[in-house]
C-alpha cells in the first residue's frame, strides 16, 4: 500500500508513504477483530476500520498526523454530528443519485435531470464543509488541510460558474409539469406516427383514459383538421429498433381501438406503485429524448463541462472520517465508564523506542464493567531491554501482557487513544506473532516443525523497527530441545535489533538472558509477572524467575508438599 492520494486524513500530503498489512493471524492474536466488532455494528464499517488498522508504517510523522485528528474529532463532538450528517447526504448523492444505465446507452433526460439534482447536492456539501471545518477550534494539520483543500475546490472559477448554470437550468427544467403527446390514426384507428403536441408548465387534471376519450370525441369535438390551439407543434418521433413507449402504446391501440392522450402523469395503462412506477422514466426516456431536445442537449452540455468535478473526489475521504468518527464515539463511552485512555506521542527510534506508563490490555478491558478491577503496568523498550524474556504462573497474566503491548503500538499507529496514562514510543513497521498454531494445521509437519517453519518465516520478514509477540514458542517439544532453538533463535532477534516480548514457561531461558546477550549491542532482560504468595498479581517486573519459589507456594495453597501429603504438619 503507498499512501499517494492527493488528498488523506490517515498521512501527510506531499511525499508517499509504504505501508505494510498486518497477518490476519497476527490480527486476530492481537484481538483486534474483536475490538472492530465494538467499534461498530455495521459490517461495511468494519470492513473500513479493519482495513486501516491492518496498515502499518513507522514514520512518527503518520502516526503524530492521524493523533492529532483524531482528537480534534473526539473533542468537537458538534463538528462530528454535522460531518456525519453531511456525509450521509454525500454518500447517498453518490449512490442513488444517477439513474443506473447500460453501457453504450445515450443519457438521457431522466439520466440527465438526476445529475443535474447531484451536482446540486455537490455544491451544497461543498458549502457545508467549508462552514464546518471553518471552526476555530480545529487545531489538527489533517482536519485543516482537508479544509484548504475544500477551499481551493471553492475558490476555483469553474464552481461559481457551476453554481450559476445551475441555478439557470434548475429555473428552466422545474418549469416541466407534464407533456402532451399526439398520434397519427389510419381509416382503422391504427396508430401510423406520434409525435409532441406540447410541452406544460402544469400537470393534467384528468388521468383517465375513456374520459379523455370520451372528451376528446363529443358531439362537435373532432377537430376537421390537425391545427393545434396556440403555439403548439407537431414533432414526429422516429421509430426505434427495440420495443419502447411508442411501440406499447401503438399496440394498445390497435387492441383496444381508444385513441390516447399520452402525458407523463396519465394513465395510459395500469403502473403499479414501486417498482413499476420506478421504470416509468426509463420507459419514456427515448420519446422524451425528441419532445425536450433543446433541453436535453442544454442540460447535457453544462453537466459535461464538471465531469471533473465530481462528487466521488470529495466522497472518496469519507471512509477515513467514518473510521475516527465511530473510534471516537466508542473511546469516549469507555471514558464514560471510567476507563484512562490517552493520546500516544511518536517519536524518532533513539535508545529508548518505547515508554508505556499505566498500560493495561485494552481488548481484555471490553469484558470489564469495573475499571477498578484493571491492573496496570509500566514498561519501556531500549538497548538494555530490546528482548523480554516474560515468564510466571499460568494463567498468571503473560498473554495478556504480551498482548496488550501489541495493541498498545497498533492503536496508536491507527491514530486512536491508547489503554494507557502516557505512552510515547518509535512506531513499528510490523507487528508479528507467533502464538500456538491450532492443531489441524500441524497434523502434516508436527507441531514443532510447523512452529520452526513459521518461525523462519517471521524472521525473514523482521527489520529493526518490527516488533515481535511470542507465546509459548517451542514448547511443544523437551524443555532440553525446546531450549536449545530459543535460545538462538532470541540470539538472531537481537542481532535484527528487533523489539520483542517472548512469554514462556523456559524459565531458565529468562535466567540466562543476560548472560547469552551480553557481548550483544541490543540485551534481552528478564520480565516476571509477581506473584504474592501463590496469589496472581498480574503485575509487571524486571527480576530473574520465580520458578520453583512460586511453584512452592502453590503446592503449599493445594497441600501437595509432601509433609502434607503424608498428613504431617
Amino acid at each position: 500500500m503507498k499512501g499517494n492520494k492527493r488528498f488523506s486524513l490517515l498521512y501527510p500530503g506531499g511525499r508517499e508513504y509504504e505501508f505494510k498489512k498486518i497477518e490476519s493471524s497476527a490480527f486476530h492474536d492481537l484481538g483486534l477483530d474483536v475490538i472492530v466488532k465494538e467499534v461498530t455494528s455495521d459490517q461495511k464499517e468494519q470492513a473500513i476500520v479493519t482495513d486501516i488498522l491492518s496498515y502499518m508504517n513507522a514514520d512518527p510523522e503518520v502516526t503524530n498526523y492521524r493523533q492529532e485528528v483524531f482528537e480534534d474529532l473526539k473533542s468537537l463532538p458538534d463538528v462530528r454530528a454535522k460531518l456525519t450528517e453531511l456525509f450521509e447526504k454525500i454518500e447517498f448523492s453518490k449512490q442513488f443519485g444517477v439513474i443506473r444505465k447500460s453501457k453504450d446507452e445515450v443519457e438521457g433526460l431522466w439520466f440527465l435531470m438526476h445529475r443535474l439534482n447531484q451536482y446540486r447536492d455537490y455544491i451544497t456539501c461543498v458549502d457545508s464543509l467549508k462552514e464546518c471545518l471553518s471552526d476555530e477550534r480545529i487545531k489538527s494539520k489533517g482536519l485543516k488541510s482537508y479544509k484548504a483543500y475544500i477551499d481551493e475546490i471553492y475558490d476555483a472559477a469553474h464552481f461559481h460558474e457551476l453554481k450559476k448554470d445551475l441555478e439557470t437550468l434548475t429555473k428552466d427544467t422545474a418549469q416541466i409539469q407534464s407533456v402532451t403527446l399526439g398520434m397519427n390514426l389510419n381509416s382503422r384507428l391504427e396508430a401510423t406516427s406520434m409525435g409532441i403536441v406540447s410541452v406544460n408548465n402544469k400537470p393534467f387534471k384528468k388521468s383517465g383514459i375513456v374520459s379523455n376519450f370520451a372528451d376528446g370525441i363529443g358531439r362537435d369535438k373532432i377537430k376537421d383538421s390537425a391545427d393545434f390551439n396556440g403555439d403548439m407543434h407537431y414533432q414526429p418521433v422516429e421509430k426505434t429498433a427495440a420495443p419502447g413507449i411508442t411501440t406499447y402504446m401503438a399496440d394498445a391501440l390497435k387492441s383496444t381501438n381508444v385513441l390516447i392522450l399520452a402525458t407523463q402523469g396519465s394513465t395510459t395503462a395500469s403502473i403499479a406503485e414501486g417498482d413499476g412506477l420506478a421504470n416509468s422514466p426509463a420507459q419514456f426516456d427515448n420519446v422524451l429524448n425528441k419532445m425536450l431536445d433543446t433541453t436535453a442537449k442544454s442540460l447535457r452540455k453544462t453537466l459535461d463541462k464538471y465531469a471533473d468535478m465530481a462528487i466521488g473526489e470529495i466522497a472518496s475521504v469519507i471512509p477515513e472520517f467514518v473510521y475516527y468518527i465511530r473510534f471516537a464515539e466508542f473511546m469516549l463511552s469507555l471514558e464514560q465508564k471510567g476507563f484512562k485512555l490517552s493520546k500516544a506521542r511518536a517519536v524518532q527510534k533513539g535508545s529508548l523506542s518505547m515508554n508505556a506508563k499505566g498500560f493495561y490490555n485494552f481488548r481484555l478491558a471490553l469484558n470489564l464493567k469495573d475499571p477498578s478491577e484493571l491492573v496496570t503496568n509500566d514498561l519501556i523498550f531500549d538497548d538494555d531491554h530490546t528482548i523480554y524474556i516474560l515468564t510466571g504462573a499460568n494463567r498468571g497474566g503473560k498473554t495478556t501482557a504480551t498482548q496488550g503491548a501489541g495493541l498498545l503500538f497498533a492503536l496508536a499507529q491507527g491514530g486512536v487513544s491508547v489503554p494507557a496514562d502516557s505512552f510515547e514510543f518509535a512506531p513499528c513497521d510490523m507487528i508479528f506473532t507467533h502464538y500456538p498454531a491450532d492443531e489441524d494445521k500441524t497434523l502434516d509437519l508436527g507441531r514443532l516443525g510447523e512452529e520452526c517453519i513459521r518461525f523462519k518465516e517471521i524472521y525473514n520478514s523482521v527489520t529493526e523497527d518490527s516488533l515481535i509477540l511470542m507465546n509459548e514458542t517451542f514448547s511443544t517439544t523437551s524443555f532440553e530441545e525446546g531450549y536449545y532453538i530459543a535460545c538462538d533463535s532470541v540470539k538472531a532477534l537481537l542481532d535484527k535489533g528487533a523489539r520483542t516480548i517472548y512469554n514462556t514457561h523456559m524459565h531458565k531461558l529468562g535466567t540466562d538472558a543476560e548472560e547469552f546477550s551480553k557481548h550483544l549491542k541490543k540485551k534481552a532482560a528478564s520480565l516476571i509477572v509477581r506473584s504474592d504468595g501463590g496469589r496472581r498479581s498480574f503485575k509487571l517486573e524486571l527480576a530473574p524467575p520465580e520458578g520453583s519459589s512460586y511453584a512452592s507456594d502453590i503446592a503449599k495453597k493445594y497441600g501437595v508438599t509432601y509433609d502434607m501429603l503424608r498428613g504431617q504438619n
